[in-house]
């Protein structure tokens, strides 16, 4: 019988989220849930709730802007990695609510569908297989953020490294799209873009309460 992924992916999304007194609340519970997971899976997320308890709010939150808000090369909208700062992301975000509205989800018009924390809150809540579905297509994504995740020293490459270890093994396609995007960077166009956006909140998608 296949891993029941949904405890893996739902911890993984509040971990990736901004943290609040609520993440600090909640550790407990992320750190039962998390017991949960297959041993790979665990290892990692476990590593990353002891990080949660032994840092102090302030500084997680620091932490946080400056390691996803602050370097484009690390950011957790799935669909930059693809289409850059390019008008055709707005193509591929509203692909990503589509696919959301499909499986019956309802979604705040604030929030940005591709950040990752959203989508594995869409998994674990809404529609496992589609939302695994998603984080394969992404996968190259996931494989380039986990590097440079790993390549400054985060903590979050661990919950990466867990998300990653949900999906199956990443083949030759994969390993080259992610050496292609890490050697040519997303596309990019400047001309009429909007300012660069802050993660989504969880709200819709049933996540934090």
């Amino acid at each position: 019988m296949t891993a029941d992924l949904r405890p893996a992916h739902q911890v993984a999304s509040l971990l990736l989220s901004y943290p609040d007194q609520d993440l600090l609340d909640q550790a407990p519970l992320l750190r039962q849930a998390a017991e949960q997971t297959p041993d790979d899976v665990r290892a990692p997320l476990l590593r990353f709730v002891d990080h949660v308890e032994s840092t102090p709010l302030g500084e997680l939150q620091r932490d946080y802007v400056a390691t996803f808000d602050m370097k484009r090369r690390r950011c957790l909208y799935l669909s930059f990695w693809t289409h850059g700062d390019t008008r055709v992301r707005g193509q591929a975000i509203l692909a990503f609510k589509e696919r959301y509205l499909a499986s019956g989800a309802r979604f705040d018009a604030a929030e940005l569908p591709d950040h990752l924390a959203v989508v594995l809150e869409f998994a674990a809540t809404v529609d496992p297989e589609a939302g695994a579905e998603l984080l394969v297509e992404h996968r190259p994504a996931l494989t380039l953020i986990r590097e440079a995740l790993t390549g400054a020293n985060s903590p979050y490459s661990l919950v990466i490294e867990a998300v990653e270890a949900t999906l199956p093994p990443a083949g030759g396609d994969v390993i080259e799209r992610a050496r292609r995007i890490a050697r040519d960077g997303p596309p990019r166009e400047t001309v009429g873009l909007e300012p660069y956006p802050v993660p989504p909140t969880m709200d819709s998608l049933g996540g934090r309460r």
